[in-house]
């Protein structure tokens, strides 16, 4: 079984009952709210949400198209997509890390020995905006790393505007980040995330 199955809290989340037909079968129909993690073909997806999200407000986007495929490709189980009614309205994409800090080239490679989950991206369709969704996806994917044995803390990097809505969900500023993409600078944030025995022993993972 997989880590992903085996976790109730990413598993479809129904929102609303669902209809009946007029003899009073139930349709089938998609459900109203699921979480679960990105596939290679939700890339183009992904895509259009986060060049509108990032675009208009710096001018680029932390990933492009081939680079959120190869994290897909590479490490789908560190994504994780809100799916409303089949249709994907927020999304994180996430790769390892093997060192304390983030340089340049966290940028581009998963270090599959890592224990750092590197954060690349959180976006939210602007359809669905300021309704808190960033901030519940954001807790359920820590919930989510909580789980996986390798994981040991999760790090982002953010401009500074962006530092009071991670301090909200539990990260910390580290600092500058070395990292610098054209004129933008960063602020460099960690999470710590437990150990897979103790949340084993502690929430049914």
């Amino acid at each position: 079984m997989s880590a992903l199955s085996a976790l109730p809290f990413l598993k479809p989340v129904h929102l609303r009952p669902p209809r009946s037909s007029p003899r009073g079968q139930r349709r089938h129909t998609l459900p109203a709210s699921e979480f679960r993690c990105l596939s290679p073909e939700d890339a183009v997806s992904v895509f259009e949400i986060e060049r509108e999200a990032f675009i208009s407000v710096s001018g680029d986007c932390p990933l492009h198209l081939d680079e959120i495929r190869h994290f897909l490709n590479l490490c789908p189980e560190l994504s994780l997509g809100w799916f409303e009614e089949g249709r994907l309205v927020a999304f994180i994409i996430g790769s390892l890390w093997d060192q304390e800090r983030l340089s340049q080239a966290a940028l581009t490679l998963h270090k599959a020995q890592g224990s750092a989950v590197h954060i690349h991206v959180l976006a939210v369709h602007r359809t669905v905006r300021q309704q808190g969704k960033g901030s519940i996806l954001m807790w359920r994917y820590l919930q989510y790393l909580r789980c996986l044995p390798f994981a040991r803390r999760a790090l982002l990097m953010c401009e500074p505007f962006l530092v009071p809505f991670y301090q909200k969900c539990g990260f910390e500023a580290l600092g500058p980040c070395e990292v610098t993409v054209g004129d933008l600078a960063f602020v460099e944030m960690q999470h710590p995330v437990r150990g897979h025995a103790f949340m084993r022993r502690n929430s049914g993972c």
